[in-house]
């Protein structure tokens, strides 16, 4: 890296483009190739494959009001067809290597905390809803406005954040890192491995993948994270088939009996936008709703600047190149996850992936895209990758995200305590919307306690009352009168 890039963090611009594709997606501009946008394309799918098996198995496995459970296959299709569809999208339209799928997290509270209130149809209304008022934000300018009225050390922060919340998800996808039993009569809340200790083939598999990756990254090796979990996923097949492990989790390293698989499309258009008010009540649809939007509104914001951190493409002013375009397209994917009962879809911090690939361009998304539309037809070959040797590239990832704690400034405590509890918030909670409220809280009360209050933005002043209500709405719903 030159001096150049060490001070701005941007990709130091190649030569000039030479055709058409290079000139819409700014490769040379921005420091790539098409080789490294493919590497990037496949090791973001590669990292985030799992959501076609796990938002099947979340969603398919509860029950609406009336009893009814969603097709497992059909859940499959949607999963691959909103993700593929809506990369592709982003892709083009964003220009950032930023995939999307269905949101972990939001999946669940979809699965277990809203659907019991109604139909699965009215469920994924609501979903609709959320991404529709989503939509409307972006296009009023308040979303992408609350975006720039972050301070440039709360988007440090909120960068070095996900990368310790990624490698966490990592280490516990592997089962590196586990919860200890309730039962256990501890008041230890996690430990290392599933029993206090390392064992079995699997768990093998990650930490040669971490040693793996970490090697070829220090030695700069171009496609090391790729590398490492094409090699590792090889390993898994070849212990799989002579120790026959039954321990892998949600995917089997082992050669599928088909190759190709039918897609079934029925789950597609299955929603009703308004029904959820005559199910639950219009004040519990109002909570709902502005839970998910609140959920998905930072967490979004979280992953953008995250990625297009690492990527090197926040602008002096620490902004998104083309933001207005990037969140309309997020907003319409929840729109297109929900219409496909796919639960809200979302920006994945696993494109974090590509990126440490070097991926810089929206290039990498079509093939990530292209991927999950093989997924369409091919999900029992390209399933066949454990997590235990995809897990290692968010270990490495989160390594890359963290070095940017370097650039904030611990001696100033009105930076120093938002950026510690973003930081520490984030994979003490595991989610990305709580780091990012407890910045955003701490930022206010530091700033008035030092009689700085006017140098606080009003956005922040509105988005931290918001989250005082998102971390007090328990007590909320109480006084409402909400079961």
């Amino acid at each position: 890296m030159s001096e150049a890039q060490q001070k701005t963090g941007r990709p130091a611009a190649g030569p000039p483009a030479v055709h058409g594709l290079d000139r819409y997606f700014r490769i040379s501009e921005r420091g790539s190739t098409f080789a490294r946008e493919i590497r990037g394309g496949f090791a973001t799918f590669f990292t985030m494959a799992y959501i076609l098996v796990l938002n099947p198995l979340i969603l398919g496995s509860a029950e609406d009001k009336f009893g009814e459970q969603l097709d497992a296959v059909q859940l499959t299709t949607a999963t691959a067809l909103v993700a593929a569809v809506m990369t592709v999208v982003m892709g083009v339209g964003g220009n950032l290597p930023l995939a999307l799928a269905a949101g972990l997290g939001l999946n669940a509270v979809v699965a277990f905390q809203i659907a019991p209130l109604m139909s699965w149809d009215d469920a994924m209304g609501l979903i609709v809803l959320e991404g529709l008022l989503i939509c409307l934000l972006v296009v009023t300018g308040l979303r992408e406005a609350v975006m720039h009225a972050i301070p440039q050390p709360l988007k440090q922060a909120i960068s070095v954040g996900i990368g310790l919340f990624i490698a966490l998800i990592g280490f516990v996808d592997a089962g590196f890192v586990s919860r200890v039993p309730d039962a256990a009569g501890t008041t230890v809340p996690v430990q290392l491995g599933g029993t206090g200790t390392l064992t079995g083939w699997p768990m093998l598999v990650f930490c040669l993948g971490v040693l793996l990756t970490v090697a070829l990254l220090a030695r700069k090796v171009r496609g090391a994270i790729l590398i490492s979990i094409v090699t590792m996923t090889l390993v898994a097949i070849v212990i799989n088939a002579l120790a026959d492990v039954r321990t892998w989790g949600l995917t089997t390293p082992e050669w599928p009996d088909r190759i190709v698989g039918t897609p079934d499309f029925g789950l597609i258009g299955e929603f009703s936008l308004f029904g959820a008010f005559g199910q639950a009540g219009a004040v519990t649809v109002v909570l709902l709703v502005f839970t998910l939007i609140l959920s998905d509104f930072f967490d979004t914001m979280g992953t953008v600047v995250g990625v297009s951190a690492e990527a090197g493409l926040l602008d002096e002013q620490g902004r998104v190149p083309g933001l207005g375009r990037v969140l309309l397209i997020d907003g319409a994917a929840a729109v297109a996850g929900g219409a496909s009962s796919a639960s809200s879809a979302t920006s994945y911090i696993e494109s974090a992936a590509g990126v440490g690939e070097g991926a810089r361009t929206g290039f990498a998304n079509l093939v990530t895209g292209s991927l999950f539309g093989l997924a369409l037809f091919l999900t029992p070959l390209l399933t066949i990758v454990p997590l235990q040797a995809a897990a290692p590239a968010l270990v490495a990832v989160g390594f890359l995200m963290m070095t940017q704690v370097k650039h904030i400034e611990w001696d100033r405590y009105e930076i120093a305590v938002p950026a510690f509890l973003t930081i520490a918030v984030m994979p003490f909670t595991y989610s990305i919307t709580n780091g990012i409220g407890a910045g955003f809280v701490a930022y206010v009360v530091v700033k008035t306690v030092l009689g700085r209050a006017k140098e606080v933005h009003w956005l922040l002043w509105g988005a931290s009352a918001l989250f005082l209500v998102y971390f007090a709405i328990d007590p909320v719903e109480q006084l409402l009168g909400v079961s």
